[in-house]
């Protein structure tokens, strides 16, 4: 009895032993991963200990009588009122039209859908100088007025053209959430409000409002991020911001100046997150649960025509005004600078394809740690480096740049003005992009598919490749896209950290923009708008975007 006992538990013992080393060997390689994300999220967060290094540099009290000066003042008013502008109009004009494609009997509804969400395949540097081109100082509609005695229009550079092209092109943010957010809810909800006798206003105000609240947030965030972060648009209507401030005075050697400034204008971000993050928190209890009922169709009577022309109109200075130009440009372009050697050519494309790939590989690579560690953690700790990744995704580009400038002439020589650099400020850039994208495909990986592959007797090599990988490649490659498309389009970073000889085609478009050749920047612009249409094709298939 005695001695079968005790083989019974030298037997268990013999069980439990593997069981006890694959528990540990478990932890370890927890450990390691973990381990690895620390690591990755200090490498991404680089670039700004250099712009701190950078500013201290500047001295105390010569430091202290910038930040505090009038023209930092001015800056900072110009920032604020710029991104509450741009912000508040966006929500003027998208939110309106969420409504309108989501809950009317609008005519042509499902053509409106698509034509309200197309300003965002159009950068806001082409619209700009579209704008420009159409409504400056000797452009397209002064020459029509000329022969009817009009000399001269109103000025579109400052605060106004900049608020106005801004949110042309920003408010599909806050109108893709904002509509998805009206076709989730349940139309019962509006029902039983209207039974209580409420009108369509009090029913609207009461139940929907606070349904389309953090749609409405989660897009004004991004519209007030953008806006800040942009530097094309206020360089090009000549208004001082942050973005355009900073890159003047690097461009005059003024490094310390302008490193106190992107340290400013971070901490501005940061302070936009935190308010987001609360404003996010308190709406938490307005949510309801989606119903399988959809809400009813708003009948707009006699207001058909006017939301018609509503619609109209911001298709029309949206995407009528630019693409016109674009077209125009490309019958008239401009004389004698192809002869000075500054052609477009077709290297300035591959160089572009070139680096957005580099980019888009390396992202989904550095991310895939991120997003695994932050699906699988249960703790806040676990999920921190993925957080802090996306610092880099809410930093202007210029100050991405400038940071990296920085620590290229300190510390690292041999990299400064190398493709090294610039695919670096690239992945500190958009590397959110590509983590997001894959840990959504990794929640929906079930642990149990892994651990029946670990019984089988495969390492956790294996069967991380033959379970997990081919369910998250969907995701790996969407944000690889995403990242890829970003890429080509950004600028202010693209600008500072271009290595010698090696154009791209926004480095092109930008040049020809200063010079006022317009007419040579029409064929590099158009490419750009057409690959940005191509990632606005895959957000409007998705669901809810499709207009039903």
């Amino acid at each position: 009895m005695d001695g079968n006992t005790d083989e019974d538990t030298r037997g268990a013992g013999r069980r439990l032993l593997p069981e006890a080393i694959r528990r540990g060997l478990g932890d370890a390689r927890g450990s390691m991963l973990g381990l690895l994300t620390v690591l990755i999220a200090l490498v991404l967060l680089t670039p700004f200990a250099w712009l701190v290094l950078e500013a201290r540099g500047v001295g105390r009290d010569r430091a202290v009588s910038m930040v505090f000066s009038a023209d930092t003042a001015e800056i900072v008013v110009n920032s604020l009122l710029l991104t509450v502008g741009v912000t508040g109009c966006s929500i003027l004009v998208g939110v309106p039209l969420a409504i309108l494609t989501a809950r009317t009997d609008l005519p042509f509804r499902r053509f409106w859908t698509v034509m309200a969400a197309l300003p965002l395949v159009i950068p806001s540097y082409i619209g700009a100088f579209a704008f420009v081109s159409a409504f400056g100082p000797r452009g397209v509609l002064q020459d029509a007025l000329a022969p009817l005695g009009v000399e001269e229009l109103p000025a579109i550079y400052g605060l106004f053209g900049t608020t106005l092209v801004l949110t042309l092109y920003t408010y599909p943010y806050v109108y893709l959430t904002t509509r998805a957010s009206l076709l989730s809810f349940d139309g019962t909800v509006i029902e039983a409000a209207r039974t209580l006798n409420q009108t369509r206003w009090e029913a609207f105000r009461r139940v929907t409002l606070p349904q389309i609240k953090p749609g409405v947030a989660a897009g004004s965030l991004l519209i007030a991020l953008y806006t800040l972060s942009d530097f094309g648009t206020p360089q090009i209507m000549r208004y001082d911001v942050f973005t355009r401030m900073i890159y003047v005075w690097y461009d005059n050697n003024f490094l310390g100046r302008a490193a106190l400034l992107s340290l400013l204008l971070l901490a501005m971000t940061v302070v936009i997150l935190a308010l987001e993050s609360r404003i996010g928190a308190s709406d938490e209890g307005d949510h309801v649960s989606s119903g399988d009922r959809p809400p009813g169709q708003i009948k707009l009577g006699r207001w058909r025509w006017p939301a018609l022309c509503f619609c109209v109109s911001v298709a029309g200075l949206a995407l009528a005004v630019p693409l016109g130009i674009l077209a125009m440009w490309l019958r008239r372009p401009s004389p004698g600078y192809a002869e000075g050697g500054f052609a477009f050519e077709p290297g300035y494309a591959v160089n572009s394809v070139s680096l957005s790939l580099a980019a888009a590989i390396l992202a989904v690579t550095v991310g895939l740690p991120l997003a695994y560690r932050s699906a699988r953690s249960t703790s806040r700790l676990g999920s921190l480096p993925e957080r802090a990744s996306y610092i880099g995704y809410a930093t202007p580009g210029v100050v991405v740049g400038l940071a990296l400038i920085f620590f290229g002439l300190r510390f690292a020589s041999v990299l400064y003005g190398t493709v090294v650099l610039l695919v670096f400020a690239y992945v500190v850039r958009f590397v959110p992009q590509a983590v997001g994208t894959m840990k959504s495909s990794i929640l929906q990986v079930d642990p149990k598919h892994v651990e029946a592959a670990r019984l089988m007797g495969d390492g956790p090599v294996r069967s991380f490749r033959r379970v997990v990988l081919p369910q998250i490649a969907p995701g790996g490659v969407a944000g690889a896209a995403l990242v890829f498309l970003t890429t080509m389009k950004e600028l202010p970073a693209t600008l500072l950290l271009q290595p010698l000889g090696e154009e791209t085609i926004v480095t092109y478009i930008w040049q020809m923009q200063e010079a006022a050749y317009y007419g040579r920047a029409a064929v590099p612009a158009l490419v750009l708008v057409c690959v940005s249409a191509f990632s606005m094709l895959i957000i409007l298939r998705q669901d809810g975007y499709d207009g039903t």
